[in-house]
């Protein structure tokens, strides 16, 4: 177990921060999390043009900056970023995220005290200070995927889980390396979900505790894109049953996401047409897109792929 009697203990703890255009919430990130004295800090920055970048190297010369121009998206970010380290525990944030007083040692104890946990998540919370679910069951095909994310967990003790929200993640090496990491296939969204299912399998246990909190502004990089982003989370979700389910379940789930997706469509087309649609035509507009991508995908032929 860490001790807390000095900075000294903090050595073996490093921060990775990724990053996509968020350039004030990154520095606000950046300084709760110096003023933990981690061993290192890393920003992964994906290709941002908002000045980020130049404001790291200007504000915070001790952090290392790696600048992906071609945005490879969040898991390839944060493999590389990790890579660079050589703590045996890595805190991964995203850039919209403020560490609370503590929860830097605090993960770092917990990861210390729990020997089987690869990763323990934190309890997320809201500007506001409320809470921010963060615990979930792990996804299923015949499950719709607005309900996917309903939890059983109260969030109010450390406890084993199925998966953590991957806004904020203490991560041992020793469990994560030898699985590969993130799976780079994934762009955006089911990262943290593939990367707790895979540890599982591997033996590995995934955690979560109250007693680190973390301030998570949602959406502050995706709501920039938000009809890519919807897109992304449908296909990444889909992408994860390919690779983890077989037979009738995975062919039937594809079969229900396609009969949704379709009646998504035609029920957007319907209100989009309506004389008062209004201020919302734009974003029933950008529904549309999604939905229509989503019926171009190959997705419903993975079905036939893995009976």
């Amino acid at each position: 177990m860490a001790s807390s009697d000095g900075p000294a203990e903090m050595q073996q703890i490093a921060v990775v921060i990724v990053n996509w255009n968020t350039r004030d919430l990154l520095r606000a990130c950046i300084r709760s999390v110096l003023a933990e004295s981690p061993a290192e800090v890393v920003v992964a920055d994906n290709g941002s043009q908002d000045g980020s970048v130049e404001m790291v190297r200007r504000e915070f010369p001790a952090v290392t900056v790696i600048v992906s121009p071609e945005n490879p998206g969040y898991g390839t970010a944060s493999n590389r970023a990790i890579a660079r380290c050589a703590a045996d525990y890595i805190v991964l944030l995203n850039s919209d995220t403020e560490l609370r007083p503590g929860a830097l040692r605090v993960l770092g104890d917990y990861l210390e005290e729990h020997p089987k946990a690869g990763v323990v998540g934190p309890r997320l919370l809201n500007l506001d200070g409320t809470l921010q679910a963060s615990c979930f069951p792990f996804p299923r095909p015949l499950v719709p995927l607005m309900k996917r994310r309903t939890g059983r967990f109260g969030h109010d003790r450390p406890e084993p889980v199925p998966w953590v929200v991957g806004a904020a993640l203490a991560i041992r090496r020793v469990a994560f390396e030898p699985i590969g990491g993130f799976d780079e296939s994934y762009h955006m969204y089911f990262e943290e979900v593939d990367l707790c299912y895979r540890l599982r399998k591997a033996g590995w246990e995934t955690h979560f505790t109250p007693a680190a909190e973390v301030v998570h502004v949602i959406g502050a990089s995706t709501q920039q894109r938000r009809a890519e982003m919807m897109l992304r989370t449908r296909l990444s979700s889909l992408e994860f049953f390919r690779r983890h389910y077989r037979g009738i379940p995975l062919a039937a789930g594809l079969m229900v996401e396609h009969a949704l997706t379709l009646g998504r469509l035609v029920r957007d087309g319907v209100r989009y047409c309506l004389p008062g649609s209004g201020g919302r035509r734009d974003q029933l507009k950008e529904n549309l897109t999604v939905w229509w991508a989503l019926l171009r995908s190959r997705s419903p032929s993975l079905a036939r792929r893995h009976r």
